[in-house]
């Protein structure tokens, strides 16, 4: 062999080393690491979970799920984690990337249950690391009132009948060893331990805070002040005796109790009128509670019910209220578009009077059953902002693993219900909205999801439709759900959004039924049933990156009016039949349409946005034999009991039992 065929022969070798190695690191990229698994803080009925990878560059792996009570043998299949990671949050100070990981919620468990939940991860191009993993998680039981604490009793002044003993007259003087009206104030060391009870017997609580040396002990600014923390297992209880509505009138204080300072605190039976806020639970970067429980109570003429957006709050629990602000109760009014633009003209935007009926931030949080009606929102996750410690959040302030659930609201002139701001396992599911002057459901932003809509009803949301997802969103997942309004989403691409048997029926006001703009080319819709409206341009649009391109994040956030996405970079395809959607954008190809006849009982909402309709009106139970029926796809953990050969469309399945929304 000569000197210069050697030559070629090395470096022919050279070159086959140099694409082997390619060729490894490639599978590599593709292959899946399998990292650490996480627990998230528990609720009372779901539980969430964190896989991180590394790899998986084609995004082809899964995570399956099962799960089974301890001491059972049969496991019970569980929704499939939801694949995240590499989304890109670049819009103003909302700057976030999406960490790469499986993430997903096992749902409807029993409260106080300790579960083992097992997890497989398989990658067709190959997966190492611990691949499968079984781990034991609790869900939390309801918080009750404890047994063998001290009992006191409390009275309103001047009441003159027979007292139970020990008895004081007002909140403050049993829940501290005293209460002045004076610069005494503030003096007394708290009486209440873990455990103990208050009983609030029946009367108006209502301090004269303007009166120096006499009152109740709200000296100034009408607030009640509790700084005593209970535990989990023996909370601080502040309860109706049972005699009689209890009464806690604010007087137009701006804040009737804070809790900042105290953790587990539990109220209960109480009626709470004329403040501005009835409850502070926490303040971003300064301080917050955790463990508030607020159940059975009634909320009236005030402008906010419960407030959280400090981050290390958690396990909050808000049942069972009923919630009233300060809304025109004889029509809907919106604050600004289109729709309301005649309206606002003639008589002005609306104050805004009462801005929501429960805002939460942190983790392990439940709303649940609660009725609302007459604010700016209903129930809202807060937009706080990049989660604390970004681009490496802090573990123990992630806004994760958050259940709103049951819940009937209406008459709201902004949405129904915000999962703005939460990063992981944000749960809306089984809630009635009717009578959202604009969008119902919210997302803006999350930070990489999963947020989970599921089987909830939406019914006359006149400005924008159903949904406001925007572009700092992603992972939006939306299965099951009866939305009488258009799902008309342009107000910038959101990330990793999934579309699943939904019923969707257009509202005249928006011509357009069904429009989605993303980032991503792993975005999807199908099994859907669809209403499109009568003369419209278009009905449905699909807005995404140019087909082979996974994503394509921009630099920044467009600031831009809606349908513009041409400047984007992204392909704006618009049809006006479901047909031609299907056939030109590839999504929907199992979707079906539909019209109102496949309900029990309902109608289009009328012409005129300002009508307050009453969901007594209505039977949205499907009929049996109608498009809907048996027209969903199989998903375990998520329809598993369904009566026919297939799931039915909508947030009702037949022959199931109706949800129940409101106070129990």
């Amino acid at each position: 062999m000569n000197l210069d065929t050697a030559r070629v022969i090395h470096r022919r070798w050279i070159t086959c080393m140099i694409v082997a190695g390619l060729g490894s690191a490639l599978q590599a990229q593709s292959g899946t690491v399998a990292g650490e698994l996480y627990a998230e803080p528990p609720t009372l009925i779901s539980l969430g979970f964190e896989w991180s990878i590394q790899g998986d560059a084609n995004r082809n792996a899964t995570a399956s799920v099962s799960y089974r009570k301890v001491g059972n043998t049969a496991w019970t299949p569980g929704p499939q984690l939801l694949r995240i990671g590499g989304e890109r949050m670049n819009d103003g100070p909302i700057q976030y990337n999406t960490p790469h990981m499986f993430s997903g919620s096992i749902f409807e468990l029993e409260p106080g249950t300790r579960y083992e939940c097992r997890f497989v991860l398989t990658d067709p191009d190959g997966a190492t690391g611990q691949t499968e993993r079984t781990i034991a998680v609790s869900t939390r039981a309801e918080p009750m009132p404890s047994q063998g604490g001290n009992v006191y009793h409390v009275y309103p002044q001047g009441y003159q009948g027979t007292r139970q003993q020990p008895a004081f007259n007002g909140l403050l003087a049993a829940y501290f060893t005293g209460s002045s009206h004076s610069d005494n104030f503030n003096t007394f060391p708290a009486r209440v331990q873990p455990g103990d009870t208050i009983l609030v017997h029946a009367g108006i609580y209502k301090d004269n805070r303007f009166r120096y040396g006499g009152g109740l002990g709200t000296v100034g600014t009408g607030t009640y002040f509790l700084t005593q923390s209970g535990t989990a297992e023996r909370p601080i209880v502040i309860k109706a005796a049972g005699d009689g509505e209890v009464i806690f009138d604010g007087d137009g204080c701006y804040n009737l109790f804070n809790v900042m300072a105290a953790n587990y605190n539990y109220f209960e039976g109480l009626t709470i009128r004329n403040t501005g806020l009835a409850f502070q639970g926490g303040l971003k970067n300064i301080t917050g509670s955790v463990g508030l429980t607020v159940k059975k109570s009634r909320f009236e003429d005030i402008g906010v019910g419960v407030h959280t957006d400090w981050s290390g709050s958690k396990d909050y629990y808000i049942a069972d209220n009923v919630f009233i602000g300060k809304n025109d109760p004889k029509q809907l009014m919106g604050w600004t578009g289109r729709n309301w633009q005649p309206f606002i003209a003639e008589k002005g935007a609306p104050p805004l009077l009462s801005e929501y009926a429960v805002k939460v931030y942190g983790s392990g949080h439940v709303v649940a059953y609660n009725r609302v009606s007459g604010f700016h929102d209903g129930i809202d996750f807060a937009t706080y902002g990049n989660p604390d410690g970004s681009p490496n959040p802090i573990r123990e302030r992630l806004p994760v693993s958050v259940d709103f659930y049951g819940n009937d609201i209406s008459n709201v002139d902004d949405n129904c219900l915000e999962a703005d701001g939460g990063a992981h396992n944000i749960r809306i599911f089984r809630n009635r909205c009717f009578n959202m002057a604009h969008r119902a459901l919210s997302v803006q932003p999350a930070f990489g999801g999963p947020v989970y809509f599921m089987r909830n009803v939406v019914y006359h949301a006149p400005e924008g439709g159903a949904a406001k997802f925007t572009s700092t969103s992603a992972g939006v997942l939306v299965y099951h759900n009866t939305l009488l309004a258009p799902v008309h989403l342009m107000l910038g691409a959101v990330s990793n959004q999934q579309y699943r048997n939904n019923l969707i029926l257009g509202q005249a006001e928006t011509p357009e039924l069904f429009t989605v703009e993303t980032f991503t080319n792993y975005s999807s819709s199908d099994y859907n049933g669809f209403r499109p409206n009568s003369g419209a341009e278009y009905s449905f649009a699909w807005i995404s990156p140019p087909s082979g391109v996974m994503s394509d994040f921009p630099e920044r956030a467009a600031q831009r009016a809606p349908g513009t996405a041409e400047a984007t970079g992204r392909e704006n395809r618009r049809y006006l039949t479901l047909a031609q959607y299907q056939a030109g954008a590839g999504q929907d190809q199992h979707s079906v349409l539909v019209d109102y006849d496949i309900f029990e009982k309902a109608t289009a909402p009328g012409k005129d946005p300002r009508t307050l309709y009453d969901p007594a009106d209505f039977n949205f139970s499907l009929r049996p034999g109608s498009a809907a029926v048996d027209a969903g796809v199989p998903m375990p953990g998520i329809n598993d009991r369904y009566t026919g050969r297939a799931p039915d469309l909508g947030a009702y399945e037949i022959g199931q039992a109706l949800p129940h929304y409101g106070p129990r």
